[in-house]
């Protein structure tokens, strides 16, 4: 199994015209090393955060070239594994998250991670490892690691985390996948602009499906299907996700539109994954006992 280092290459956007650092064959399973969302320049409690080098932020690590992966494709990214590191940082400040307009400079705390816990003061906080920032190049121009979209990036989703199977359309040649934004702990909302940031390594299997289409990502785990949308407002973001996911509901199973729309209504979960980046970003969550039934899988 392959290891690629952050020195070997990291992005600040996802763009099609960047030179991947590694290729690798489709079904490849590869362990990526990353940065945490500072680009680790923040250790101690000592470090001033307005004088950081506010450039570098939410670096990716990559991007890798998938073998076979062409545009119209889908890039299946299995999350194996995520290892993360001793200590995290925790940043606000002026204009950052829900909060910015109460706060007049900026903070950080950095938090240890014993014991599959963050210690916060004298709370203990429960792991929930995920992935914040994770995607493929966009179909046009380059867009941030900042910014989530049809192409992923930073969607601060909780549910992208080890066991998930995640979906992206493929927009460029050899797919250009990257990932980065670790997090030791973080709610839905992400309010503060930050999770407990943390550096970390994360294993991945990367395949490519052909004669499959998606217009935006798809999340797959032991119990669910995600439909995950980012847009400029929640509720864009929110009413897209589950149009998009009633839509292939649609044409999976064969019923009509109206049914499909009422059963959504009494089993579907609209949820919020960020409020705080420059788009908004939701997921719409069906039960797999019930596609199980009525459509199957979506991606066989």
């Amino acid at each position: 199994m392959a290891m690629i280092g952050y020195e070997e290459g990291i992005i600040y956007d996802f763009n099609k015209t960047h030179e991947p650092i590694r290729k690798v064959q489709s079904g490849s399973t590869v362990t990526i090393q990353t940065y945490d969302c500072f680009q680790n320049q923040i250790q101690s409690p000592d470090t001033e955060v307005a004088a950081i080098d506010w450039d570098k932020i939410n670096p990716a690590t990559g991007p890798l070239y998938v073998e076979g992966a062409m545009p119209g494709d889908v890039l299946k990214v299995q999350i194996e594994r995520i290892d993360i590191g001793q200590q995290g940082v925790m940043v606000v400040g002026p204009e950052l998250g829900v909060m910015g307009h109460a706060l007049t400079k900026m903070e950080s705390k950095v938090v240890p991670i014993t014991d599959e816990h963050v210690l916060f003061n004298d709370l203990r906080i429960p792991l929930n490892k995920m992935i914040g920032v994770i995607g493929v190049a966009p179909e046009g121009e380059g867009i941030n690691c900042g910014t989530p979209g049809a192409h992923g990036g930073n969607m601060d989703n909780k549910m992208v985390t080890e066991g998930a199977t995640l979906y992206f359309p493929v927009f460029a040649k050899g797919a250009l996948f990257a990932l980065g934004d670790l997090h030791a702990a973080m709610g839905d909302g992400e309010v503060s602009v930050s999770g407990v940031e943390v550096a970390g390594e994360v294993t991945v299997t990367l395949t490519v499906l052909k004669d499959v289409s998606l217009r935006h990502p798809m999340l797959e785990n032991a119990n669910a299907f995600t439909q995950i949308v980012s847009a400029p407002t929640l509720d864009e973001a929110a009413k897209t996700a589950a149009t998009e996911m009633i839509e292939r509901i649609v044409e999976k199973s064969a019923l009509p539109v109206s049914e499909v729309t009422m059963l959504m209504s009494a089993i579907g979960q609209s949820e919020i994954c960020q409020i705080v980046d420059p788009l908004m970003t939701a997921r719409f969550v069906v039960p797999k006992w019930a596609l199980e039934k009525i459509c199957g899988s979506f991606f066989e």
